[in-house]
Parts: structure tokens; sequence; C-alpha cells
């Protein structure tokens, strides 16, 4: 029979062995955490828009669009034989097809290869007068280029000379063929007067008829009158009439003369853009066509 094992009874009684059980511990969630705020995509489109918000560039777009806009709507109520050309940015009677400009001092350096390649919708510069005196003293001085550079182009040329009552009109005349060499094909020569100087009316049309029988009997050419529709009315109207006239009366869609008297050139406006030229610039419409104003051209 086996020994007894005295410390048998401990390990009966103390049953099995237990071992110390430590808690659970839960898992790891492997699921990640979920991010906030939008996506980057979203993110760069707001970027974007805001930067074009805040760009000066976005409120011109906006201005331009609605100052086109307005344009539109104000264009569906113009008279359709008195409508703006956009690339002139005037308004122009269309019943007259020669057109041109009278420049000076004022316009500056011009570039009148692209005067002379600028068209909108058939309307291009044809003729151009360019100031070439003034007084007995002042000679302009852009007009011996603006004289030599416009004809290269083929723009058909005319001088203008600035009248001032106060000055000796026979003066003035003379002044004025000394430094204007006028050739076959020119436009008559013009005188532009549209002030009295401090002079009464009377004295004014007697310097005035000095001015033109004195460049009448030395280039065999009747000279243009140039002046503005109320001082002519006020003050040349019945005196020269045999005269061709040159007037000015701006923004309207007619020239209108009481008395029957038939104008020669009409400048319709004093704020035209044309290509080349940095300045506004005096417009023209000539009251014929193209034969006709061939052959009032110097012979």
């Amino acid at each position: 029979m086996p020994p007894i094992d005295d410390n048998s009874w401990i390990n009966k009684a103390s049953g099995p062995s237990r071992k110390s059980i430590a808690p659970k511990k839960k898992p790891i969630s492997r699921r990640k955490k979920k991010k906030t705020g939008w996506p980057l995509s979203i993110k760069i489109v707001i970027a974007a828009a805001a930067i074009i918000l805040l760009s000066p560039f976005y409120y011109a777009y906006v201005i331009k669009f609605f100052a086109s806009t307005w344009r539109w709507v104000s264009d569906l109520r113009e008279n359709p034989h008195y409508r703006t050309y956009r690339s002139f940015n005037i308004r122009i009677p269309d019943k007259y097809s020669i057109h041109g400009i009278d420049v000076s001092y004022a316009q500056g350096n011009i570039d009148w290869q692209k005067v002379k390649a600028m068209e909108d919708d058939s309307v291009h510069i044809s003729f151009a007068f360019i100031k070439a005196t003034e007084g007995i003293l002042s000679v302009d001085p852009y007009f011996q280029r603006n004289w030599r550079e416009a004809a290269k182009t083929g723009i058909i040329c005319g001088a203008y000379h600035y009248f001032k009552p106060s000055k000796n009109g026979a003066w003035q005349a003379r002044f004025f063929l000394q430094t204007v060499k006028t050739e076959k094909g020119d436009l008559p020569p013009v005188v532009d007067v549209e002030e009295l100087n401090r002079v009464n009316p009377e004295q004014m049309r007697k310097q005035l008829k000095d001015f033109l029988t004195y460049i009448e009997k030395k280039s065999k050419v009747k000279p243009i009158i140039y002046s503005g529709l109320s001082f002519y009315q006020d003050y040349l109207k019945g005196y020269f009439d045999d005269y061709p006239l040159w007037v000015a009366k701006y923004d309207e869609a007619e020239m209108g003369m009481a008395g029957g008297k038939q104008w020669l050139m009409w400048q319709h406006s004093d704020k035209a853009t044309v290509t080349g030229i940095n300045h506004t610039v005096d417009f023209d419409a000539f009251y014929g066509d193209s034969l006709a104003l061939r052959r009032m051209l110097i012979k």
C-alpha cells in the first residue's frame, strides 16, 4: 500500500491551482477617426473664388458687363441712321459715306499708318485737315510731320490756318502760304474763324475778307471757311456765302442750317477715338460722294 502523503489533504482542499486572472483589455479599435471640415478640393475652390472676388480685375469685368448690357439696351432706342460705332466711340450719321478728321499739336505724335488702316463697318478715314499756322507768327509744331506722314498713307490732306481777327488778314494769308506748300490732289486751304478776338464784327469781317482774297489770288483756289454754327450764324452768314463752308455742330443726327446755305464739311464730333492717335480727335463728314470729293481737290 503506498505511503500516505501527508500533504495530500492540502492539495485536495485547495482544489485545482488558481492563477490570478487579469481583467480582459478591450480590443484596440482599428477604425480611423472621422476628419472634420471641408474636402481639399472645396477649399481650393473657395480660395480661388476669394482671390477673384478680392481682385480689382473682377470688378472691372463686372462693370464692363453691366456697361455693355446697358449700352445694348440703349442701342435699341438709337436712331438707326445715327448709331454708335464702337471703335470710334462716337455716333456717326450713316447717310454720309466720306469721313475724315482734323488734327493739330493737341493730338500729339500720330501713327498715320494705323489711322489709315482703321475701319469699323465700312467707316474709315478718307481725308484729314492739318493745322499749319495761327495768327502771323505761330506754326503748329506737328504740322510738317503730319503733312508729310499723312500724305504717305494715301489720306487726302488739307491745311488750315487759325485766324486772329485782331491781326492783319493779308499778313496772315502770306504767312500761311509761306508755311504750306500745297500740291495737286490736296484739299483747298481752310481758314478757321471762331472768335472775335476783342474786335468788333465789322473789323473781323474786313480782315477775313483780306485773308480770303490774298489766298485766292496767290493760289488760284477758293478757300474753305470753317466755323462753329452759332458763330457763323451770328457774324458770317450773308457775307461770305460764295465760299465753301465747313461747320461744327456736335452730337446731332442731322446738320440743319437756316436760310438754305449748304455746308461742304460737317464736324459732328470732337471726341472720336481713332487708332494711332493717343488723344480724342474731331470727326468730320463730307457732303457728297467720292467723285464730288475728287472734283474739289487742287488741280
